[in-house]
């Protein structure tokens, strides 16, 4: 349905696609991933036909329409509500309804005797026909639903849609594109304003979506659950893998190891022709023999690493020790404008929790952490810090905080904290300034790279309680990856707001959601408190529909004993209830089953290599591998706790449900 040929665009030195070709076939669901700078969003817009390109690179079937979202916001017209513009998504249908109209009034005025007669039935069936096609009959119906699914409101219809915030603007993009039903979707990053709930919606939807789908997200979970097809833009490349994001790494995992067995092997070759050359060059009845060498070097392809061969490590430096109870919210209330964000707000913590704070967007998770954070005060309640908390912030106002007269590197030595220069290197590299980037001034960084010097700069600064408002908005997996293992690593407590759900679930162990103005507390990660609140949805659904049968005298009659099939079949939902509940926890412990079969596994190679005597003649190789060697048993004990916190878990809902 459309085709990529022989693509290439360079500037300078740099190529950003190398004679790059690939085809799209119908109802693909690809992935687009690649480090920041690859030229993700550039291949989107080709293929949107948004920046243009050679004759015959770019090819697209007749027929296929294209439904592409940028990531910059677009214009709307004013004096249009948000259902009137939600149904311009409909445009084609209704010209179509309105020439249908104008037939159909046309053939009241024209005698069947009349010549042209004919002309306009033959015109009306066809209309009717194209009409009855394109689902416009159902139209408001489908403008709701999907409103409604990425969280608008019934009392946001009639509002003008430039009233709204760039982020409602960016979701009412999405809308209309969804509504026109597109054969080929082209998704720029579509998750970047959508909560939890409505990120969930919008993921069963394109899961029903028939048409193709070429997608870029930083959210893992979302490509996991979505693709079956990843393309990845490295070097200039583009590398087509079967599969989700998951697959994607592991079978690149393999590729990488014979790739750079082969880039070992040509260096090494390349090496020896030199110093052939080096040796014989000034000989003349070598001459020969050098320039033919030097010519099949010219010839050579050479080979290249990935920009993500260089794996980057962080962790954070021991927190300062402080006191079991952590945090302690008590009845506290906040209201703007008369309009009650939430009320009677109750929670703790107590030291190394890490809590995930969830709720849809407005439910006032950014001003529970800003007023934590200290920023804004609360009309009611109160707020009492354990002993010895010390606090660091990340919220999107840090990144104009910085002093733009400083370069990178220089911001960063600005924090009193216990880590090196080479550490300090490691951790800005996390976060994508490498090399050269790091003696940038930071007046000329970009919105997101300003955010990232931020939320660098807060890592670095000792504290034992981390509070992080949507950390992972401007990185990309890789450097989320990082982020995502120190905090699980880290020894103090997180509060983290987060609509990335493969990011945050890894590490929290508990979730505040805020919902109506009120919390609610859920002992487990992101996964199970899904999983439950679905549970309690689905329960509740049922409970609406089922139907009580009236009796004499309108009482309700009283539930005989179960026997027999409804008994069985009572058993069976008991039996479906518990299996939700166990499922969250039970694919913790096959992960962590998985990991610690992988680490004991490497464990026994060190072991090995170790046990070998001429390893210590190479003082360089032995503390490397004895690094390696500690490195996995602190990962191992992590991975056996969360195992044995997991198990427990399970074994509790087994017992509460055989009771």
């Amino acid at each position: 349905m459309l085709a990529i040929n022989q693509l290439s665009i360079q500037f300078g030195t740099k190529h950003l696609f190398k004679n790059v070709s690939v085809r799209i076939h119908p109802g693909e669901k690809i992935g687009l991933v690649g480090v920041n700078g690859a030229g993700k969003s550039t291949l989107l817009k080709i293929m949107a036909q948004v920046k243009q390109v050679d004759d015959g690179v770019l090819a697209r079937s007749k027929n296929t329409s294209i439904g592409y979202l940028p990531q910059e916001i677009a214009s709307f017209a004013p004096g249009r509500s948000l259902f009137d513009e939600a149904k311009t998504a409909f445009a084609e249908a209704l010209a179509l309804q309105k020439e249908l109209d104008q037939v159909n009034h046309d053939l009241g005025q024209v005698p069947p005797e009349d010549p042209g007669f004919a002309d306009l039935l033959h015109r009306q069936g066809d209309l009717q026909h194209r009409l009855d096609q394109s689902d416009i009959f159902t139209m408001d119906s489908q403008i709701e639903r999907v409103l409604l699914g990425l969280g608008f409101s019934p009392s946001d219809f009639a509002k003008d849609s430039i009233s709204f915030s760039g982020g409602w603007l960016m979701r009412l993009m999405l809308a209309k594109i969804l509504l026109a039903k597109p054969d080929l979707l082209l998704l720029d990053e579509p998750t970047n304003h959508l909560d939890i709930e409505s990120l969930t919606w919008l993921e069963e939807f394109l899961k029903n979506h028939r048409g193709a789908m070429v997608m870029i997200s930083h959210d893992r979970a979302f490509l996991d659950n979505l693709t079956t097809v990843t393309w990845e833009i490295s070097l200039g490349e583009l590398t087509v893998y079967k599969g989700n994001y998951s697959k994607y790494l592991v079978d690149k995992a393999n590729r990488m190891i014979i790739k750079r067995a082969a880039y070992e092997n040509q260096q090494a070759m390349i090496e020896q022709t030199m110093k052939f050359v080096d040796r014989f060059r000034s000989k003349a009845t070598k001459a020969t023999q050098v320039q033919s060498r030097l010519k099949q070097l010219d010839k050579i392809e050479l080979i290249e690493l990935d920009e993500t061969e260089s794996t980057i490590a962080f962790r954070f430096p021991p927190s300062p020790a402080s006191g079991r109870t952590v945090l302690e919210v008590e009845k506290m209330s906040k209201q703007f404008g008369g309009q009650p964000v939430f009320s009677d707000l109750s929670f703790s913590m107590q030291r190394g929790e890490k809590l995930a704070v969830l709720g849809v967007n407005g439910a006032g998770k950014s001003t529970l952490v800003k007023i934590l954070a200290g920023l804004i005060t609360p009309d009611s309640g109160s707020i009492r810090f354990g002993h010895n908390v010390t606090i660091s912030y990340f919220g999107q106002h840090q990144a104009q905080e910085l002093d733009s007269r400083y370069t990178v590197l220089e911001t960063m030595s600005q924090v009193s904290n216990q880590l090196s220069v080479t550490q300090t290197r490691s951790l800005l590299g996390a976060f994508l300034f490498r090399g050269d980037d790091v003696d940038k001034k930071v007046g000329v960084l970009s919105g997101g790279e300003k955010s990232r010097v931020a939320l660098a700069k807060m890592i670095a600064t000792p504290a034992n309680l981390l509070i992080l408002d949507e950390p992972t908005n401007h990185l990309d997996i890789q450097s989320q990856e990082v982020l995502q293992e120190a905090m699980r690593q880290y020894d103090g407590s997180i509060i983290v707001v987060s609509h990335n759900r493969y990011f945050a679930n890894s590490f929290v162990g508990k979730v505040l959601e805020i919902k109506a103005g009120h919390g609610t507390i859920f002992d487990g990660n992101i996964d199970y408190y899904l999983h439950k609140t679905h549970a309690e949805a689905a329960n509740s659904q049922q409970k609406i529909a089922a139907p009580v049968k009236a009796v004499p005298g309108g009482s309700v009659p009283e539930k005989p004993g179960k026997k027999g099939k409804e008994a069985r079949k009572l058993q069976a939902d008991l039996r479906q209830q518990k299996n939700k509940e166990v499922a969250p926890f039970k694919k913790v412990i096959d992960r962590c089953e998985q990991e610690i079969e992988q680490l004991e596994a490497r464990k026994s190679q060190l072991e090995q290599a170790m046990a070998d005597p001429e390893l210590y003649q190479d003082q360089d190789r032995f503390a490397e591998l004895n690094n390696e060697y500690t490195s996995l048993g602190h990962k191992l004990k992590r991975s056996y706790a969360e195992w044995e916190q997991a198990q427990a878990k399970m074994e509790e809902i087994e017992a509460r449900n055989e009771e």
